[in-house]
């Protein structure tokens, strides 16, 4: 095998300074795997891609903002991209990030649009290991069997409650914008109704419209999203509660918990844990 074609640092995780994804990119078989490691606070502009991609990390949390919304990568969830969707990329908590470039149409199955996929124990391990496979893997060794199982594991029904959509509606939009930048402040919907100059039932049909959910719980989503990111860079939940406005870090747990299945706590030691 032709060694030249394999990526560089194949064997351990590359680092986003001078990153050519070119050969991943361009590689002649369907599925190609990538190891990043990525520093607290770090962004990668918006671009696009070829091909689609699983984006997906081992430990903090990535997130993905597209024009159809904003998605939140904790490490039991993965991002699917399409090919050609222009997304920018957030990280928090120094995401230990693993990704595969797929090529469009190189399996029926395969999403359609963006969404949020469970990782399961068995696609983590998959992605870990495909970082490490030659660009010019071969059909039929253990390196092509790992590939094409790891194409297989991605039939799996999309999950969506890590997802923030983004509305194009100009009041709305703005509705929006400022519950992102402080998701802290208890404004109803009858405030902005007083303030946009229209009834509280136009807002709420406004937000049902145009993402289909209703005010509470966008405001809700938005605020579980603020959490993840914080607690990814290693925040008490204590602060982290307080400071998004609930009353008692109990009730930001029993939200918490109902959204993700798993109490804040555990979701911040994994998000730190080591691969």
């Amino acid at each position: 095998m032709d060694k030249s074609l394999s990526p560089p640092g194949a064997s351990k995780a590359r680092k986003p300074a001078g990153l050519d994804l070119f050969p991943y990119e361009s590689s002649l078989r369907p599925v190609a795997g990538l190891a990043v490691d990525y520093e607290d606070g770090h962004r990668v502009r918006r671009h696009r891609h070829r091909r689609s991609q699983l984006l997906y990390a081992i430990s903090g949390v990535m997130v993905v903002d597209t024009d159809a919304g904003i998605w939140v990568v904790p490490p039991t969830r993965g991002v699917w991209v399409p090919a050609w969707m222009p997304h920018a990329i957030r990280m928090s908590g120094e995401p230990r990030m693993r990704t595969v470039f797929v090529e469009p149409g190189a399996v029926a199955h395969l999403p359609a649009e963006c969404c949020v996929l469970s990782v399961s124990p068995l696609l983590r391990e998959l992605m870990v290991a495909a970082a490490e496979v030659p660009l010019d893997w071969q059909p039929g060794t253990r390196d092509g069997r790992l590939m094409m199982l790891l194409l297989d594991e991605l039939k799996q029904d999309p999950v969506l409650p890590l997802h923030l959509p983004q509305p194009s509606e100009p009041r709305l939009a703005r509705i929006c914008r400022a519950i992102v930048r402080h998701p802290e402040r208890q404004v109803g919907a009858a405030d902005w109704a007083r303030e946009l100059g229209v009834d509280p039932k136009t807002v709420h049909r406004l937000f049902l419209r145009h993402t289909g959910m209703t005010f509470g719980r966008w405001r809700q989503q938005a605020r579980l999203l603020a959490a993840m990111e914080r607690l990814a860079r290693g925040d008490r939940v204590l602060d982290v509660a307080l400071d998004l406005g609930y009353e008692s870090p109990s009730a930001f747990a029993a939200m918490f918990r109902k959204a993700l299945g798993e109490p804040p706590s555990a979701f911040a030691a994994r998000g730190t844990a080591s691969a």
